[in-house]
């Protein structure tokens, strides 16, 4: 049972049997086996991992089945031909995993990395998948990997092709994701295949580079290879040799049991090491000398390529280390072109991109920034070199100049990874769905707003950092696994200003020795902090103690780890690299690490924070890329995810004199989110294939982003782009405008354009009742008025608003226009004007209708943008309609949808941010046309679409013939 995929289960057991014929029985002994079986049965482990990975393969030559769905595990049971007494056994432990897979973007590319070639060829992939098992990992986890680093490795160019090509790729995870892990699956599977040089260009500081290196050295590269031939026995053989101080060497370094060259694969060759980055080629060229047993033919020649050692060397992105790699490399000679070689590029967007100005070069030539020429260079000198980039943060990359052949745009894949599971992200802090009039979880549980009237809530921070360093030593007395509460940190994050950290850091320590931890007044403070936060919103899956008075005698404990050495505050900056070699700072080689961090910029990007439990973040930044990676509050945090806060600033001020304005930093970020997100899910709406062709290419994504990110200015590169959105068709998928107009005028004439509906509307409300879904096992209800409109009276509506920065609706109106019976028919619409609650309803006349209700929403900071229009319960009540649940509207048979209705959502919105605002605008009774903005979400019925199923369409304009007519891309 290979990943060539499942076959018939008796026949292949009864070959492999003793027995003369196959036996009914013998399947019935397996079920009964499968039933019987606890967690750690070696036998369910085995079908677990197998049904898993079958799960989990991307478009398999075995099956024509969506990857992760319950059609793909029927399947699979049909081709092991098993009974429904059997299938329903393995159904219950090992249920399908349906979370998202990796979404991919990508230009046709030619089959080479095929399944079957991967396991013929997979030592160094199959070792690191049996170490990530060993780590804890799931198989669920493990198979999304397998596929994650299968689909980069299978878009990379055949290292044995003939004539050279260098794929460009850039894969988008999650802020402190697991990246990492991503990028030495494909490394591992990478050099399985046959690439032999490996140039990982890890950060911009030499800590950065070097947990790099340590990880790669860790995971992948292992004892053997780091040996080389020295006698692990034999100390003076050490000398020399790196990680003989690490405590984690050996037991926790990858082992192959002897040489890989002498188990029939190849060894790897490290041309950098833990504390040492590129200097120089150490045995100066011949390092690169690859053996040919032919030397007839070239090194990418297959017998000559599986026999060449691996070279592997991890980089600083540094101007003057990577200049003495390029002119090494060009000593080399002609080989260099024969050498299939992967540069993976950890936080790509970060230095890598070129960000002079077009305006400035010279004619007939691209002035380069020192980081990315230096990439360039290394691009032009191999070849076959394929280029992956790496980032949380991908709008850099993705608006890179596509025609710039030397530059690092991703023109043949953008893979976004999916949300790992166990991560703490987006939607744990924000809540980016929040229901009407309700109670936002998200930032009840985890975050603690810093207003003027707060105070500065220091104190209190560091009060919770000593509470939940408690509640940790707490819980590993009651049973929960020590190993990531290993290191317990807490990041505080004001200023870019060095000097200011110095005054911060003191401050701290003052206020550190001035609490009186163990002391009456400390324990008083604790224990309403304890009250009034930890314990309310405690995991109950997790031993928490039901009063302070049981968390007490940890206190102490928790206050002695973290003063350790002294202080318990650690400034980290970018003075000088010394600041990030600080023993108390290297979280791989100190044993606990319990310290506040005090810092700037250098402690956002790429730094792991471990054990990062409390953040105070007071920072202003009008940058989006910099304020996202920010966010070392996300990350993996098992066994404490409820102790987890957030302290940020919500009235903080931003530039001076006459320019400065106070900016809410938690809403600063969540606009960020939002934009994050929507990139996200708009790539999976366009991934899937169309006749088995890309409906989208890496190209084609700027204009398909960029109407949604307002802070996305053009500027003359980007005008480059030869790709222009004119269409999106959006079958059962809500359309949502968020950038209405601010212009008074223009607001009040879109108001007047909506009176007939606001007329049609008016009548009385009816019960809007939502069928248990996903977000609740129960049912839900909303009162809303209703009427039924034609599809040309809403396309007559929609086809004359206004807008202030370009139609942000024109490409959706292209596809809506086509629903007359050319692409698909719609004939009318059901229209619902849902109200608030009685206890927050707030109403007036509209242009002399109504009443209605009105709704309060504030725009994105800095932007037209709004967040959110739609409330969550509406909006998924509006989709059962769509769906199909028509019983879900009780009392209005108009509210029953035929494949030819759709639905429209349409709000009364308010401009504002509080209630008594909204209650100013109806304090006669009637609002003004020009304070209401009709706000609306369109859901079209599943049916509007063709029959190609193609769900965008874009224009393309010949860069060499600028004055040529624009033509279809279809």
């Amino acid at each position: 049972m290979s990943r060539r995929g499942p076959k018939h289960f008796a026949k292949l057991a009864f070959v492999l049997a003793d027995a003369d014929e196959p036996a009914d029985t013998d399947m019935s002994h397996f079920r009964d086996r499968i039933l019987a079986a606890d967690a750690g049965d070696e036998l369910l482990a085995l079908w677990r991992s197998k049904l898993t990975a079958w799960d989990f393969e991307q478009s398999p030559t075995w099956s024509a089945t969506a990857p992760r769905t319950p059609e793909r595990r029927a399947e699979v049971y049909d081709k092991l031909a098993f009974g429904a007494d059997l299938r329903k056994a393995l159904d219950t432990a090992v249920p399908v995993h349906k979370e998202p897979g990796p979404v991919t973007i990508s230009r046709d590319f030619e089959p080479w990395y095929t399944r079957e070639q991967a396991a013929n060829r997979s030592f160094y992939w199959t070792s690191y998948e049996r170490l990530l098992r060993r780590k804890g990992w799931s198989d669920a986890a493990v198979s999304s990997l397998d596929e994650a680093a299968h689909a980069v490795v299978e878009r990379l160019a055949d290292p044995t092709r003939d004539d050279p090509y260098g794929a460009r790729g850039l894969v988008v995870g999650y802020v402190q994701s697991g990246k990492t892990a991503n990028f030495t699956g494909v490394t591992a599977k990478a050099i399985d295949a046959g690439y032999r040089l490996v140039i990982v260009l890890g950060g911009t500081l030499n800590l950065l580079r070097g947990q790099t290196q340590r990880r790669l050295d860790m995971e992948l590269i292992g004892q053997e290879n780091i040996l080389g031939a020295a006698d692990p026995n034999d100390p003076d053989a050490l000398v020399g040799i790196d990680y003989q101080d690490d405590e984690d060497w050996p037991a926790k370094f990858v082992s192959f049991g002897a040489r890989p060259s002498l188990l029939g694969a190849f060894d790897i060759e490290r041309l950098t090491s833990r504390d040492r980055d590129y200097m120089s080629l150490e045995r100066g060229i011949s390092a690169l000398e690859f053996e040919k047993p032919d030397r007839t033919r070239p090194l990418y020649a297959p017998a000559n390529l599986h026999a060449a050692r691996a070279r592997v060397m991890v980089v600083k992105k540094n101007k003057s280390v990577l200049e003495k790699l390029v002119k090494d490399l060009k000593k080399i000679g002609p080989i260099l072109g024969e050498i299939p070689a992967l540069i993976i590029d950890d936080e790509s967007d970060q230095a890598s991109v070129n960000t002079t100005d077009p305006k400035k070069w010279e004619a007939g030539t691209v002035t380069r920034t020192a980081i990315n020429g230096q990439i360039s260079k290394l691009l032009k000198l191999l070849p076959r070199a394929q280029y992956v980039g790496y980032t949380a943060t991908p709008f850099a990359n993705v608006f890179v100049d596509p025609g710039d052949e030397e530059d690092i745009f991703p023109r043949d894949f953008l893979i976004s990874l999916p949300r790992p599971t166990g991560y703490m992200g987006v939607q744990d802090f924000h809540d980016l769905d929040g229901v009407e009039d309700g109670e936002e979880e998200a930032e009840k549980k985890h975050v603690r707003g810093i207003y003027d009237s707060t105070g500065d809530r220091l104190q209190e921070a560091l009060d919770a950092f000593v509470l939940t360093g408690a509640l940790k030593l707490y819980r590993v007395d009651h049973g929960v696994p020590e190993g990531p509460f290993r290191h317990h940190t807490m990041l505080v994050h004001e200023s870019v200003r060095m000097a200011e950290h110095a005054a911060l850091a003191l401050r701290i320590s003052t206020m550190w020795h001035n609490g009186a931890y163990t002391g009456p007044e400390g324990h008083a403070r604790l224990a309403s902090l304890f009250e009034r936060d930890f314990h309310a919103y405690a995991d109950d899956a997790l031993p928490t103690p039901a009063a302070y008075a049981d968390l007490k005698r940890y206190i102490s404990r928790a206050h002695q780890l973290i003063a350790k050495g002294g202080t318990p505050v650690i400034v980290v900056n970018g003075d000088s690299e010394r600041d990030y070699a600080q023993p108390d700072l290297d979280f791989d080689r100190t044993p606990n690490v319990w310290k506040i961090l005090v810092g700037g910029t250098k402690l956002s990007r790429g730094f792991t924070v471990e054990g990062l439990t409390i953040t105070y973040y007071r920072r202003t930044t009008q940058q989006a890329d910099t304020l996202m990676q920010m966010g070392r509050w996300f990350g993996f945090r098992p066994g404490y995810r409820d102790l987890v806060r957030l302290y940020i600033g919500r009235e903080e001020s931003l530039g001076r004199g006459r320019t400065a304005k106070t900016v809410d930093l938690y809403e600063a970020f969540e606009a960020i989110c939002r934009d994050e997100e929507l990139f996200r899910a708009e790539l999976a709406r366009y991934a899937p294939l169309v006749d088995g062709r890309p409906q989208v290419t890496p190209a084609q994504i700027p204009p398909l982003v960029a109407q949604h990110l307002p802070w996305v200015k053009p500027s003359a590169r980007n005008k480059m782009f030869n790709a222009e959105l004119v269409e999106v068709r959006s079958p059962g998928t809500p359309i949502e405008p968020a950038a209405y107009p601010q212009d008074d005028k223009m607001t009040a004439r879109n108001t007047e354009r909506w009176k007939p509906v606001l007329a049609a509307v008016s009548g009385a409300p009816t019960t809007c009742r939502l069928l248990p879904d996903d977000t609740s096992p129960l049912s839900r209800s909303f009162q809303a008025a209703t009427t039924v409109i034609s599809h040309a009276q809403l396309l007559s509506i929609l086809s004359s608003l206004e807008w202030e920065e370009g139609n942000v609706l024109a490409p959706h109106l292209t596809y809506l226009s086509q629903l007359d019976g050319r692409l698909a028919k719609v004939d009318d619409w059901l229209v619902i004007a849902p109200q608030r609650t009685q206890r927050n309803r707030i109403e007036a006349t509209v242009l002399g209708q109504g009443p209605f209700s009105l709704f309060r929403r504030s725009r994105q900071s800095g932007k037209l943008s709004f967040g959110r229009i739609s409330s969550l319960e509406h909006r998924l009540y509006a989709q059962q309609l769509i769906d199909g649940s028509n019983s879900a509207f009780a009392g209005d048979s108009s509210a029953v949808l035929g494949p030819t209705r759709g639905v429209l959502l349409l709000y009364p919105v308010v401009e504002a941010t509080q209630d008594d605002e909204v209650e100013v605008v109806a304090a006669t009774g009637s609002a003004a046309a020009d304070r209401v903005i009709m706000a609306f979400t369109i859901i079209p019925p599943k049916t509007a679409i063709d029959t190609k199923q193609r769900l965008v369409r874009f224009q393309t304009r010949d860069s060499t013939r600028p004055d040529a007519v624009v033509v279809n891309a279809s």
